[in-house]
Protein backbone atom coordinates (compact mmCIF):
# COMPACT_ATOMS: atom_id res chain seq x y z
CA UNK A 1 0.00 0.00 0.00
CA UNK A 2 1.57 3.24 -1.13
CA UNK A 3 1.22 6.67 0.40
CA UNK A 4 2.06 9.64 -1.80
CA UNK A 5 4.11 12.73 -1.00
CA UNK A 6 6.07 11.28 1.91
CA UNK A 7 8.38 13.53 3.85
CA UNK A 8 10.23 11.55 6.45
CA UNK A 9 12.53 13.49 8.76
CA UNK A 10 15.40 12.35 10.92
CA UNK A 11 14.26 11.48 14.43
CA UNK A 12 16.46 13.66 16.67
CA UNK A 13 16.21 11.06 19.45
CA UNK A 14 17.97 8.60 17.17
CA UNK A 15 20.15 11.04 15.30
CA UNK A 16 21.65 13.76 17.54
CA UNK A 17 22.93 17.01 16.00
CA UNK A 18 26.52 16.04 16.87
CA UNK A 19 26.62 13.63 13.95
CA UNK A 20 26.27 16.44 11.44
CA UNK A 21 29.54 17.90 12.66
CA UNK A 22 31.08 14.44 12.48
CA UNK A 23 29.94 14.01 8.89
CA UNK A 24 31.62 17.30 8.04
CA UNK A 25 34.82 15.95 9.58
CA UNK A 26 34.47 12.89 7.36
CA UNK A 27 34.14 15.14 4.32
CA UNK A 28 37.24 17.10 5.30
CA UNK A 29 39.19 13.88 5.87
CA UNK A 30 38.15 12.57 2.48
CA UNK A 31 39.32 15.67 0.71
CA UNK A 32 42.72 15.47 2.45
CA UNK A 33 43.23 11.70 2.17
CA UNK A 34 42.03 11.26 -1.39
CA UNK A 35 43.50 14.50 -2.65
CA UNK A 36 40.41 15.02 -4.76
CA UNK A 37 36.79 14.01 -5.04
CA UNK A 38 36.00 12.64 -8.46
CA UNK A 39 32.96 13.94 -10.23
CA UNK A 40 31.68 10.37 -10.51
CA UNK A 41 30.72 10.53 -6.84
CA UNK A 42 27.93 12.99 -7.70
CA UNK A 43 28.55 14.67 -4.36
CA UNK A 44 28.71 18.41 -3.83
CA UNK A 45 29.98 18.75 -0.27
CA UNK A 46 29.84 22.55 -0.38
CA UNK A 47 26.06 22.34 -0.43
CA UNK A 48 25.74 20.18 2.69
CA UNK A 49 22.92 21.55 4.83
CA UNK A 50 22.76 20.18 8.39
CA UNK A 51 19.21 21.47 8.77
CA UNK A 52 17.90 19.50 5.83
CA UNK A 53 16.44 16.13 6.76
CA UNK A 54 15.12 14.51 3.61
CA UNK A 55 16.86 13.08 0.56
CA UNK A 56 14.80 13.71 -2.56
CA UNK A 57 14.91 13.19 -6.32
CA UNK A 58 17.83 10.79 -6.15
CA UNK A 59 16.58 8.68 -9.04
CA UNK A 60 17.48 11.47 -11.40
CA UNK A 61 19.26 14.78 -11.03
CA UNK A 62 20.90 16.38 -8.02
CA UNK A 63 19.05 16.30 -4.74
CA UNK A 64 16.84 19.36 -4.33
CA UNK A 65 17.59 19.45 -0.62
CA UNK A 66 21.30 20.01 -1.29
CA UNK A 67 22.34 16.69 0.24
CA UNK A 68 24.51 14.31 -1.81
CA UNK A 69 22.85 11.82 -4.08
CA UNK A 70 22.08 8.50 -2.43
CA UNK A 71 23.89 5.44 -3.82
CA UNK A 72 22.44 2.04 -4.66
CA UNK A 73 23.81 -1.33 -3.63
CA UNK A 74 23.60 -4.59 -5.57
CA UNK A 75 23.51 -7.51 -3.13
CA UNK A 76 24.29 -11.12 -3.91
CA UNK A 77 23.02 -13.33 -1.07
CA UNK A 78 24.03 -16.96 -1.46
CA UNK A 79 23.37 -20.23 0.32
CA UNK A 80 23.14 -23.97 -0.07
CA UNK A 81 20.86 -26.84 0.94
CA UNK A 82 18.64 -25.91 3.89
CA UNK A 83 19.45 -22.18 3.69
CA UNK A 84 16.20 -20.96 2.12
CA UNK A 85 14.74 -19.56 5.34
CA UNK A 86 18.08 -17.99 6.28
CA UNK A 87 18.37 -16.24 2.91
CA UNK A 88 14.87 -14.88 3.36
CA UNK A 89 15.77 -13.53 6.80
CA UNK A 90 18.97 -11.88 5.55
CA UNK A 91 17.02 -10.35 2.65
CA UNK A 92 14.42 -8.89 5.02
CA UNK A 93 17.18 -7.50 7.24
CA UNK A 94 19.08 -5.75 4.40
CA UNK A 95 16.14 -4.87 2.15
CA UNK A 96 15.65 -1.35 0.83
CA UNK A 97 13.65 -0.28 -2.23
CA UNK A 98 16.65 1.58 -3.69
CA UNK A 99 18.85 -1.51 -3.83
CA UNK A 100 18.93 -4.64 -5.98
CA UNK A 101 19.11 -8.21 -4.68
CA UNK A 102 20.02 -11.53 -6.26
CA UNK A 103 19.34 -14.68 -4.23
CA UNK A 104 21.22 -17.86 -5.11
CA UNK A 105 20.69 -21.29 -3.61
CA UNK A 106 23.32 -23.54 -5.17
CA UNK A 107 22.62 -26.78 -6.99
CA UNK A 108 22.80 -28.83 -3.80
CA UNK A 109 19.55 -27.20 -2.62
CA UNK A 110 16.34 -28.82 -3.80
CA UNK A 111 14.17 -27.36 -6.53
CA UNK A 112 11.36 -27.16 -3.99
CA UNK A 113 13.44 -25.00 -1.66
CA UNK A 114 14.48 -22.75 -4.53
CA UNK A 115 10.87 -22.49 -5.71
CA UNK A 116 9.70 -21.57 -2.22
CA UNK A 117 12.20 -18.71 -2.13
CA UNK A 118 11.10 -17.53 -5.56
CA UNK A 119 7.44 -17.66 -4.51
CA UNK A 120 8.20 -15.44 -1.54
CA UNK A 121 9.98 -12.87 -3.72
CA UNK A 122 7.09 -12.91 -6.17
CA UNK A 123 4.28 -12.70 -3.59
CA UNK A 124 5.69 -10.12 -1.15
CA UNK A 125 3.74 -6.90 -1.89
CA UNK A 126 6.62 -4.47 -1.36
CA UNK A 127 9.02 -6.49 -3.51
CA UNK A 128 6.36 -6.78 -6.22
CA UNK A 129 6.00 -3.01 -6.26
CA UNK A 130 9.70 -2.19 -6.51
CA UNK A 131 10.71 -5.24 -8.59
CA UNK A 132 14.24 -5.29 -7.18
CA UNK A 133 14.70 -8.90 -6.03
CA UNK A 134 15.76 -11.71 -8.37
CA UNK A 135 16.16 -15.42 -7.63
CA UNK A 136 18.53 -17.54 -9.70
CA UNK A 137 16.39 -20.30 -11.23
CA UNK A 138 19.13 -22.27 -12.95
CA UNK A 139 21.42 -22.71 -9.97
CA UNK A 140 25.19 -23.01 -10.10
CA UNK A 141 27.11 -25.85 -8.52
CA UNK A 142 29.43 -24.37 -5.92
CA UNK A 143 32.31 -26.37 -4.49
CA UNK A 144 33.70 -25.16 -1.20
CA UNK A 145 37.06 -23.43 -1.81
CA UNK A 146 36.90 -24.09 -5.54
CA UNK A 147 36.77 -21.60 -8.45
CA UNK A 148 33.06 -22.34 -8.90
CA UNK A 149 32.52 -19.78 -6.12
CA UNK A 150 34.14 -17.07 -8.25
CA UNK A 151 32.20 -18.28 -11.30
CA UNK A 152 28.95 -17.93 -9.34
CA UNK A 153 29.89 -14.44 -8.15
CA UNK A 154 30.81 -13.26 -11.65
CA UNK A 155 27.53 -14.70 -12.89
CA UNK A 156 25.65 -12.59 -10.34
CA UNK A 157 27.63 -9.49 -11.28
CA UNK A 158 26.86 -10.05 -14.96
CA UNK A 159 23.15 -10.26 -14.16
CA UNK A 160 23.30 -6.97 -12.27
CA UNK A 161 25.20 -5.30 -15.13
CA UNK A 162 22.51 -6.42 -17.56
CA UNK A 163 19.34 -6.07 -15.50
CA UNK A 164 20.13 -3.21 -13.10
CA UNK A 165 22.26 -0.54 -14.69
CA UNK A 166 22.24 2.25 -12.10
CA UNK A 167 23.87 0.72 -9.02
CA UNK A 168 27.12 1.89 -7.40
CA UNK A 169 28.53 -0.91 -5.19
CA UNK A 170 28.28 -4.71 -5.24
CA UNK A 171 28.12 -6.53 -1.87
CA UNK A 172 28.31 -10.31 -1.44
CA UNK A 173 26.73 -11.94 1.61
CA UNK A 174 26.01 -15.52 2.59
CA UNK A 175 23.28 -17.14 4.64
CA UNK A 176 25.60 -16.98 7.67
CA UNK A 177 26.07 -13.18 7.40
CA UNK A 178 23.88 -10.56 9.04
CA UNK A 179 23.73 -6.74 9.07
CA UNK A 180 24.53 -4.70 12.17
CA UNK A 181 22.77 -1.54 10.99
CA UNK A 182 19.96 -0.49 8.70
CA UNK A 183 20.31 0.28 5.02
CA UNK A 184 19.38 3.88 5.80
CA UNK A 185 22.55 4.10 7.91
CA UNK A 186 24.66 2.55 5.15
CA UNK A 187 23.14 4.68 2.39
CA UNK A 188 23.60 7.83 4.45
CA UNK A 189 27.33 7.33 5.10
CA UNK A 190 28.11 6.00 1.61
CA UNK A 191 26.39 8.99 0.02
CA UNK A 192 29.40 11.06 1.16
CA UNK A 193 32.00 8.70 -0.29
CA UNK A 194 33.52 8.90 -3.79
CA UNK A 195 31.92 6.23 -5.96
CA UNK A 196 35.32 4.74 -6.91
CA UNK A 197 36.32 3.35 -3.48
CA UNK A 198 36.62 -0.45 -3.31
CA UNK A 199 36.49 -2.12 0.10
CA UNK A 200 38.38 -5.41 0.30
CA UNK A 201 40.85 -6.77 2.82
CA UNK A 202 44.08 -7.63 1.00
CA UNK A 203 47.83 -8.17 1.35
CA UNK A 204 50.72 -9.45 -0.74
CA UNK A 205 52.41 -10.79 2.41
CA UNK A 206 50.70 -14.15 2.06
CA UNK A 207 53.10 -16.11 4.30
CA UNK A 208 52.03 -19.74 4.80
CA UNK A 209 49.36 -19.35 2.12
CA UNK A 210 52.07 -19.42 -0.54
CA UNK A 211 52.68 -23.11 0.12
CA UNK A 212 49.13 -24.10 1.10
CA UNK A 213 47.14 -21.98 -1.37
CA UNK A 214 49.24 -20.46 -4.16
CA UNK A 215 51.67 -23.26 -5.10
CA UNK A 216 49.33 -26.30 -4.95
CA UNK A 217 47.33 -27.05 -8.11
CA UNK A 218 43.73 -28.11 -7.64
CA UNK A 219 40.94 -29.23 -9.95
CA UNK A 220 37.36 -28.35 -9.05
CA UNK A 221 35.05 -31.16 -10.29
CA UNK A 222 32.17 -28.70 -10.04
CA UNK A 223 33.38 -27.24 -13.33
CA UNK A 224 32.64 -30.54 -15.06
CA UNK A 225 30.14 -32.53 -12.96
CA UNK A 226 26.64 -31.87 -11.65
CA UNK A 227 27.26 -33.29 -8.16
CA UNK A 228 29.22 -31.57 -5.42
CA UNK A 229 32.44 -33.12 -4.19
CA UNK A 230 35.79 -32.01 -2.82
CA UNK A 231 38.55 -30.59 -4.99
CA UNK A 232 41.23 -32.82 -6.52
CA UNK A 233 44.91 -32.18 -5.83
CA UNK A 234 47.67 -32.50 -8.43
CA UNK A 235 51.05 -33.91 -7.43
CA UNK A 236 52.94 -31.06 -9.08
CA UNK A 237 53.46 -27.64 -7.52
CA UNK A 238 53.51 -24.39 -9.45
CA UNK A 239 56.08 -21.62 -9.24
CA UNK A 240 55.03 -18.15 -8.17
CA UNK A 241 54.03 -15.96 -11.14
CA UNK A 242 56.48 -13.39 -12.48
CA UNK A 243 54.13 -11.24 -14.59
CA UNK A 244 51.81 -10.27 -11.74
CA UNK A 245 51.87 -10.16 -7.94
CA UNK A 246 49.52 -12.30 -5.87
CA UNK A 247 47.28 -10.71 -3.24
CA UNK A 248 45.03 -12.52 -0.79
CA UNK A 249 42.48 -11.53 1.80
CA UNK A 250 38.83 -11.84 2.74
CA UNK A 251 36.30 -13.29 0.32
CA UNK A 252 33.73 -10.65 1.42
CA UNK A 253 33.90 -7.45 -0.59
CA UNK A 254 32.22 -4.14 -1.39
CA UNK A 255 33.26 -3.38 -4.97
CA UNK A 256 32.39 -0.59 -7.38
CA UNK A 257 30.42 -1.02 -10.54
CA UNK A 258 33.21 0.50 -12.63
CA UNK A 259 35.78 -2.02 -11.36
CA UNK A 260 33.42 -4.95 -11.90
CA UNK A 261 32.64 -3.78 -15.42
CA UNK A 262 36.39 -4.03 -15.99
CA UNK A 263 36.43 -7.57 -14.57
CA UNK A 264 33.50 -8.75 -16.71
CA UNK A 265 33.95 -6.76 -19.92
CA UNK A 266 37.70 -6.21 -19.47
CA UNK A 267 39.16 -3.95 -22.16
CA UNK A 268 42.47 -5.19 -20.72
CA UNK A 269 43.32 -8.91 -20.73
CA UNK A 270 44.32 -8.97 -17.04
CA UNK A 271 40.95 -10.13 -15.60
CA UNK A 272 40.76 -13.06 -18.05
CA UNK A 273 44.39 -14.03 -17.50
CA UNK A 274 43.90 -14.09 -13.74
CA UNK A 275 40.59 -15.91 -14.05
CA UNK A 276 42.37 -18.73 -15.86
CA UNK A 277 45.15 -18.68 -13.26
CA UNK A 278 42.73 -18.86 -10.33
CA UNK A 279 40.83 -21.76 -11.90
CA UNK A 280 43.41 -24.04 -10.27
CA UNK A 281 44.05 -22.09 -7.06
CA UNK A 282 42.58 -23.13 -3.72
CA UNK A 283 40.17 -20.59 -2.18
CA UNK A 284 40.12 -18.40 -5.28
CA UNK A 285 37.48 -16.00 -3.81
CA UNK A 286 40.17 -14.93 -1.32
CA UNK A 287 42.49 -13.79 -4.09
CA UNK A 288 40.92 -13.17 -7.50
CA UNK A 289 39.48 -9.65 -7.12
CA UNK A 290 42.35 -8.69 -4.84
CA UNK A 291 44.98 -9.64 -7.42
CA UNK A 292 43.12 -8.01 -10.32
CA UNK A 293 42.62 -4.71 -8.54
CA UNK A 294 46.17 -4.46 -7.18
CA UNK A 295 47.85 -5.29 -10.48
CA UNK A 296 46.13 -2.60 -12.52
CA UNK A 297 47.19 1.04 -12.33
CA UNK A 298 43.65 2.35 -12.81
CA UNK A 299 42.32 0.61 -9.71
CA UNK A 300 45.17 -0.06 -7.27
CA UNK A 301 44.75 3.38 -5.67
CA UNK A 302 41.00 2.91 -5.11
CA UNK A 303 41.32 0.21 -2.44
CA UNK A 304 40.32 0.52 1.21
CA UNK A 305 41.89 -2.35 3.16
CA UNK A 306 38.81 -3.58 5.02
CA UNK A 307 35.93 -5.93 4.14
CA UNK A 308 33.35 -4.02 6.28
CA UNK A 309 32.65 -7.22 8.24
CA UNK A 310 33.12 -8.06 11.88
CA UNK A 311 34.78 -11.49 11.86
CA UNK A 312 36.39 -13.09 14.89
CA UNK A 313 39.18 -15.66 14.61
CA UNK A 314 40.91 -18.06 16.96
CA UNK A 315 44.56 -17.40 17.79
CA UNK A 316 46.22 -18.84 15.80
CA UNK A 317 43.46 -18.73 13.16
CA UNK A 318 41.72 -21.96 12.25
CA UNK A 319 40.14 -22.84 8.92
CA UNK A 320 36.83 -21.21 9.86
CA UNK A 321 36.10 -18.08 11.92
CA UNK A 322 34.49 -18.26 15.34
CA UNK A 323 30.72 -18.65 15.30
CA UNK A 324 29.37 -15.43 16.81
CA UNK A 325 27.03 -15.48 19.82
CA UNK A 326 25.51 -13.04 22.32
CA UNK A 327 28.84 -12.78 24.13
CA UNK A 328 30.31 -11.07 21.03
CA UNK A 329 27.45 -8.56 20.69
CA UNK A 330 29.17 -5.53 22.23
CA UNK A 331 32.35 -6.09 20.24
CA UNK A 332 30.30 -6.35 17.06
CA UNK A 333 28.53 -3.08 17.74
CA UNK A 334 31.69 -1.23 18.74
CA UNK A 335 33.53 -2.39 15.61
CA UNK A 336 31.46 -0.04 13.47
CA UNK A 337 31.25 -2.68 10.74
CA UNK A 338 27.92 -2.80 8.89
CA UNK A 339 28.01 -6.62 8.61
CA UNK A 340 29.17 -9.58 10.68
CA UNK A 341 29.75 -13.30 10.20
CA UNK A 342 29.45 -16.10 10.81
CA UNK A 343 26.25 -16.90 12.66
CA UNK A 344 24.59 -20.24 13.39
CA UNK A 345 21.05 -20.66 12.11
CA UNK A 346 18.52 -18.88 14.35
CA UNK A 347 21.11 -18.11 17.02
CA UNK A 348 19.65 -15.87 19.79
CA UNK A 349 22.15 -13.13 18.94
CA UNK A 350 20.29 -12.55 15.66
CA UNK A 351 17.13 -11.73 17.62
CA UNK A 352 19.16 -9.34 19.76
CA UNK A 353 20.51 -7.61 16.64
CA UNK A 354 16.98 -7.36 15.25
CA UNK A 355 15.60 -5.87 18.45
CA UNK A 356 18.38 -3.49 19.50
CA UNK A 357 20.06 -2.47 16.24
CA UNK A 358 17.64 -2.99 13.36
CA UNK A 359 14.35 -2.37 15.25
CA UNK A 360 12.98 -5.23 13.18
CA UNK A 361 10.34 -7.79 14.15
CA UNK A 362 10.37 -11.38 12.95
CA UNK A 363 9.26 -11.69 9.33
CA UNK A 364 9.37 -7.94 8.70
CA UNK A 365 11.70 -5.67 6.78
CA UNK A 366 14.14 -3.48 8.66
CA UNK A 367 12.25 -0.17 8.94
CA UNK A 368 13.62 2.99 7.39
CA UNK A 369 12.51 6.35 6.09
CA UNK A 370 10.63 4.64 3.26
CA UNK A 371 8.33 2.85 5.75
CA UNK A 372 5.55 5.27 6.67
CA UNK A 373 3.02 2.96 8.30
CA UNK A 374 1.95 3.51 11.87
CA UNK A 375 3.20 0.56 13.91
CA UNK A 376 0.28 1.05 16.27
CA UNK A 377 -2.29 0.48 13.52
CA UNK A 378 -0.48 -1.98 11.23
CA UNK A 379 1.73 -4.93 12.12
CA UNK A 380 4.52 -4.02 9.70
CA UNK A 381 5.26 -0.28 9.19
CA UNK A 382 6.74 -1.09 5.78
CA UNK A 383 3.38 -2.33 4.48
CA UNK A 384 2.67 1.36 3.94
CA UNK A 385 5.58 2.81 2.04
CA UNK A 386 6.65 6.11 0.60
CA UNK A 387 9.58 7.36 -1.40
CA UNK A 388 12.73 5.20 -1.40
CA UNK A 389 14.67 8.48 -1.43
CA UNK A 390 13.59 9.33 2.11
CA UNK A 391 15.97 7.88 4.68
CA UNK A 392 16.14 8.00 8.45
CA UNK A 393 19.68 7.26 9.70
CA UNK A 394 20.03 6.12 13.30
CA UNK A 395 22.75 6.43 15.90
CA UNK A 396 24.32 3.30 14.38
CA UNK A 397 25.54 5.33 11.42
CA UNK A 398 27.93 7.17 13.73
CA UNK A 399 29.82 3.94 14.39
CA UNK A 400 30.20 3.30 10.66
CA UNK A 401 31.31 6.88 10.21
CA UNK A 402 34.04 6.45 12.83
CA UNK A 403 35.24 3.29 11.10
CA UNK A 404 35.36 5.02 7.70
CA UNK A 405 37.20 8.01 9.18
CA UNK A 406 39.77 5.65 10.67
CA UNK A 407 40.17 3.72 7.41
CA UNK A 408 40.57 6.89 5.36
CA UNK A 409 42.98 8.56 7.73
CA UNK A 410 45.94 9.60 5.59
CA UNK A 411 48.43 7.40 7.47
CA UNK A 412 46.21 4.33 7.19
CA UNK A 413 44.67 4.79 3.78
CA UNK A 414 47.55 5.10 1.29
CA UNK A 415 50.01 3.03 3.31
CA UNK A 416 47.73 -0.04 3.21
CA UNK A 417 46.80 0.05 -0.45
CA UNK A 418 47.99 -3.03 -2.36
CA UNK A 419 51.02 -3.61 -0.09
Amino acid sequence: MKRTQPRICFDRKWFPPLIFGSVLSLILLLSVSLGRVKSSSSTDFSRFDPKSTVYESNFGSESRSGLPKLPRFAYMISGTKGDGARLRRVLQAVYHPRNYYLLHLDLEASDAERLELAKYAKSEAVIKEFKNVMVVGKANLVTYKGPTMIASTLHAISIFLKQAKDWDWFINLSASDYPLMSQDDLLHIFSYLPRDLNFLEHTSNIGWKEYQRARPIIIDPGLYHSKKSGVFWAKEKRVMPASFKLFMGSAWVVLTKSFLEFCVWGWDNLPRTLLMYYTNVLSSPEGYFHTVICNHKDYQNTTVNHDLHYIRWDNPPKQHPITLTVEHFNDMVNSGAPFARKFAKDDPVLNKIDKELLKRLDGQFTPGGWCVGNSASVKDPCVVYGSPNSIKPTINSRRLEKLIVKLLDFENFRSKQCK
